[in-house]
């Protein structure tokens, strides 16, 4: 199991810095210690090892911080805080997810599934919150989801361009927050 972990370790920084097409599975199977049918024992193919690694990022199984408010607004907010702390895996994800728009990358259908899943996660708890009265119950809650990936993906992207100028969960917040306060202004008579 240690060995695995490191060839995703490994594995991460390569796909990072490369993208799917140009890394290298001989030169991840060097950076772990092992031979290119050593590390093709661990994972079967190229794919299976890429497809491991952007799971990662999504899962990370044990981080109670991830699972507190699972599936909610809040849970998407905790993961962009924890992003923060894992810029290789941030890295990772949005070159894979800009490459994945092309028909032919292994990737297409994981994000799309992701996004389809994520989404709708969070339109359920948007719904949730209108149903209790915190959201405002005009506004689509589809959406709102929608506007909501958009942004942490943004914020992702502009957070690696500038980490010292963009603070990404204050940002989310902050959107959130404009997004649901409703509209508490006076329309003047038409």
């Amino acid at each position: 199991m240690a060995k695995r972990e490191e060839i995703l370790t490994v594995a991460l920084e390569h796909f990072a810095r490369r993208g799917y097409d140009r890394a290298s599975v001989r030169e991840i199977a060097r950076e772990s210690g092992l031979s290119q049918a050593g590390l093709l024992h661990h994972f079967s193919s190229k794919q299976e090892l890429f497809l491991e690694v952007i799971r990662r990022r999504d899962d990370r199984d044990g981080d109670p911080v991830h699972h507190r408010h699972l599936h909610s607004v809040d849970h998407l907010i905790s993961a962009v805080e924890h992003n923060v702390e894992e810029p290789g895996l941030v890295r990772l994800f949005v070159t894979m997810s800009a490459e994945s728009v092309d028909e032919s990358s292994v990737a297409r259908s994981f994000f799309e599934s992701r996004y389809d899943w994520l989404r709708g996660e969070l339109r359920a708890d948007i719904q949730s919150r209108q149903d209790a009265g915190e959201v405002p119950a005009e506004l689509d809650a589809d959406d709102l989801a929608s506007l909501m990936v958009a942004a942490a993906d943004g914020l992702q992207l502009q957070w690696l361009l500038q980490p010292d100028q963009v603070d990404m969960p204050s940002r989310l917040k902050t959107l959130w927050r404009l997004m649901t306060q409703g509209d508490d202004t006076e329309h003047p008579p038409a």
